[in-house]
């Protein structure tokens, strides 16, 4: 489709309106608002990013086990899901800016709290909070992608999107455990307030959203039986998306449990390195061949790497090379995925972005929650290679999802 064909409105009332002709670059990183959302994404996933495999480390420095650890994660993807539920009816009523300012704030601010205690009840209580302006972040970012960029181009302008939340993690997820331990929490947690630093940006993008007309406006009004289509549309995408972002929970919340040292940076890395890249090279792929064809060459992939995680923890394995091996996969699937699975949700519904942005953003988060809960409790119950086994059934289960022939909503 050629990138000055006219796309749908994004108030999804189908309505049509031309591209401005500042949008018709080749590249989507200088699209109309793009820079600020990719610069307020990458700041926001640099405060999540840092505490991911951090704030259950802290927990464990306060006493608690692999269970009480994998409830930290656990807590801040409940939270967050919840949260996300709001965040349509918070945009319509407050608009971008107001919501976007109390998201990040709501994020950054008390990640410093966890100076005051290591106990379990406190990080728990941080980890809600946190979950809550994580929630405005993801729901509210990947909406203003669809509002920003027509759909010829959405494939990389995803991809763009999953680079800037990948870069950050790039860096520091892998990074945080080792400055924990070499120069201390303190400092992890002074990073882990970085969002502050997004609200500039964020008032920026929302701007550009009211100044362009993206404003969110009054909801759409759908009756109960629209939404029960869209929601069965999703369902597809959705549910492979659980199955990949079960893996990638578990992986980046018990790796520092599983490695020592450079190893676990190592294997950190492999994971988002392989979902970094992963994540900008399908979304050209997806633009020239579809979405839905790449998602269950993905699913073996993250079979494939849990299984190799399993192995990696078996008595008398070599634990690092398979480990590493099985990262590197899980990252890969991890990343594609993520991609895929939100090309697919604004596929199927296409006249309402942040409704469909909201539903994939929950299957993300509780994808990655149940994954750190679910492998935590098994490996606190039995050991890490039934957990890991476990969760590459899960994922098995989510191949005939990813086969399902695409439907088409109008």
């Amino acid at each position: 489709m050629p990138k000055t064909t006219p796309s749908t409105d994004a108030s999804g009332d189908g309505r049509r309106r031309a591209l401005d002709p500042a949008d018709r670059v080749d590249s989507v990183w200088r699209s109309r608002g793009m820079p600020a959302l990719l610069t307020m994404t990458a700041l926001g996933f640099a405060g999540y990013a840092v505490l991911l495999p951090v704030a259950p480390l802290w927990a464990v420095a306060g006493g608690v086990d692999a269970a009480g650890a994998g409830l930290v994660t656990g807590v801040f993807m409940f939270a967050t899901v919840i949260g996300q539920l709001f965040v349509p009816a918070a945009l319509h009523r407050f608009g971008w800016g107001a919501v976007l300012v109390v998201g990040l704030a709501l994020l950054g601010v008390p990640s410093l709290l966890h100076l005051l205690s290591a106990d379990l009840l406190p990080v728990l209580a941080i980890a809600a909070v946190r979950g809550a302006g994580f929630a405005v972040l993801t729901v509210a970012g990947s909406s203003a992608v669809a509002e920003l960029v027509e759909p010829a181009r959405r494939g990389r302008a995803i991809g763009a999107f999953g680079l800037a939340i990948a870069g950050p993690q790039l860096v520091l997820l892998p990074m945080a455990p080792w400055v924990a331990e070499a120069v201390g929490y303190w400092a992890v947690f002074l990073l882990g307030s970085l969002p502050l630093i997004a609200i500039i940006p964020a008032v920026r993008l929302a701007r550009h959203l009211h100044a362009s007309h993206h404003d969110p406006g009054e909801p759409r009004h759908a009756s109960a039986a629209a939404r029960f289509s869209e929601l069965r549309a999703l369902a597809a995408p959705v549910g492979v998306l659980l199955g990949v972002t079960l893996a990638g929970g578990a992986l980046l919340t018990f790796v520092p449990q599983l490695l020592d040292g450079a190893a676990a940076v190592a294997a950190l890395a492999f994971v988002t390195a392989t979902a970094a890249a992963a994540r900008w090279l399908v979304g050209g792929l997806a633009d020239r061949v579809g979405t839905h064809r790449l998602l269950w060459p993905f699913v073996l992939v993250t079979v494939a790497g849990l299984a190799l995680v399993a192995w990696s923890v078996s008595p008398g394995a070599q634990t690092v090379p398979l480990l590493l091996t099985g990262a590197a996969l899980v990252g890969l699937s991890y990343g594609g995925l993520q991609n895929l699975t939100l090309g697919e949700a604004f596929a199927v519904v296409p006249r309402d972005s942040v409704f469909a942005s909201t539903v994939w953003n929950i299957g993300f988060d509780t994808g990655t929650g149940i994954g750190a809960v679910v492998v935590g409790a098994l490996a606190a119950g039995f050991s890490f290679q039934v957990a890991f086994i476990a969760a590459a059934a899960i994922a098995l289960l989510t191949l005939p999802l990813a086969l399902l022939r695409r439907p088409v909503l109008r």
